[in-house]
């Protein structure tokens, strides 16, 4: 496998980054707040403290990715 291949794929996903974002910009909102929620004050962010939140973000870009694909 060749260095300039993987920097190219890697180029091309952070363009379509925008695009997956858009898509998904209800469940980054949602994930937004929770965190945000989450560490008002003095309080730190634990470990899966917004885990559906983030899987419901995750997935939508997984499906956004998939449909761009095709």
């Amino acid at each position: 496998m060749s260095g300039s291949n993987a920097w190219s794929r890697s180029r091309e996903k952070m363009r379509l980054f925008p695009e997956l974002f858009a898509q998904c910009a209800g469940e980054a909102a949602t994930y937004g707040k929770c965190v945000a929620a989450s560490t008002t004050g003095r309080q730190e962010l634990k470990k899966d403290m917004c885990a559906k939140e983030f899987e419901a973000l995750k997935t939508c870009f997984t499906a956004a990715a998939k449909k761009k694909a095709k």
